[in-house]
């Protein structure tokens, strides 16, 4: 993967992002789809590592549910920056399918596709019976569904009746996506690396990296474990705007617990007002490993992070209802990496 991890007193880890392609309030997939492009030129700019889009169907506020084709559109728009897929859901797929794709990808973009998988439906029960049909095609086939993945990806051999064409000899690389213990060992495993969704499931995180770690096995991939850790940033000015920032995530996450999810909202002024006490605690728990406030307010919150769980790589997130404020933080945050580098 080719980053270490260097004196923990000093992270010196890459950052990178993890988008959903997010549609607003009143705006259209095809703004969410401009926005993305913005938002992964100006990480470029800002030297993150690589841009992750996620798959999810049947959302009214995320766009990027053909998440191959929306990886194309943002890789031809920008020029060094990794764009990978964070992640495709395995079990929706044919893995022929998935390696012809992310094949033709990492032929159009060499050296710049990376495949995270999850075994998740990324949807509702309904939706996911719409995409797979049969629902047998389940998560419980999910180690043998990578391994089949890889397969496809390793140089042909003499005589292979099926191949991916493009695909075959691209060797893309494979991570595993989770938020629990079963990820994180499949991955330590298979000698993959690993990233763990601690910015919406954290309660596992430090157990899952633990596990992952211990129990690693090298592979023709991977020599050593190699653990990114995503998380929520909300930067701005002050700390008083960056909260404001953050209630449009915590709105939907309250909007998701009452069954009407929608499209990102404005952030709103008075967040107690919104939900009750027990939607609050729920909120609480899922969106734990959130940094808001300004680069002094956040800057000592991230390196005790990095310093105390040492992730080999931080991925941040966040769901923005303004792009410019989202813009705006990612600068800030490529700030505060900077600051953490020279001490």
């Amino acid at each position: 993967v080719g980053f270490e991890c260097a004196d923990l007193r000093t992270p010196m880890i890459p950052f990178s992002i993890l988008d959903l392609a997010p549609i607003a309030q009143g705006s259209s997939a095809t703004q969410a789809f401009r926005n993305s492009v913005a938002l992964a030129q100006e990480a470029e700019r800002l030297g993150y590592h690589r841009f992750w889009l996620a798959e999810h169907h049947g959302m009214d506020g995320i766009a990027s549910a053909a998440t191959a084709v929306v990886i194309g559109h943002v890789a031809g728009a920008t020029k060094t920056i990794r764009v990978g897929a964070g992640g495709v859901m395995l079990p929706n797929h044919a893995p022929l399918v998935i390696a012809e794709q992310f094949g033709t990808l990492e032929s159009m973009y060499p050296g710049r596709i990376d495949l995270g998988l999850g075994r998740a439906p990324g949807t509702d029960q309904r939706t996911a019976r719409a995409l797979r049909r049969d629902l047998n095609a389940n998560a419980e086939q999910f180690p043998q569904d990578v391994q089949e993945l890889q397969h496809y990806f390793a140089p042909a051999q003499p005589g292979q009746a099926i191949k991916a064409v493009p695909g075959e000899g691209t060797n893309v690389p494979i991570w595993l996506l989770g938020s629990s213990l079963f990820s994180a060992q499949l991955a330590a495993h298979m000698g993959l690396p690993f990233a763990f969704a601690s910015h919406f499931a954290p309660e596992h995180m430090a157990q899952a990296i633990t596990v992952y770690r211990d129990r690693f096995q090298s592979s023709e991939q991977l020599d050593k474990p190699y653990a990114m850790l995503t998380v929520n940033v909300f930067a701005a000015e002050t700390d008083a705007e960056a909260r404001r920032l953050f209630t449009s995530m915590q709105v939907q996450f309250i909007n998701l617990i009452r069954g009407v999810p929608g499209r990102v909202q404005p952030p709103i002024d008075d967040i107690e007002s919104y939900w009750r006490p027990d939607e609050k605690e729920w909120v609480a728990r899922a969106l734990a490993r959130s940094f808001v406030g300004t680069a002094a307010t956040i800057e000592p919150q991230l390196r005790d992070f990095i310093s105390t769980y040492r992730p080999d790589e931080l991925m941040i997130s966040g769901h923005f209802f303004d792009t410019a404020a989202r813009l705006n933080s990612v600068r800030i945050a490529a700030e505060v990496r900077e600051q953490m580098r020279e001490r």
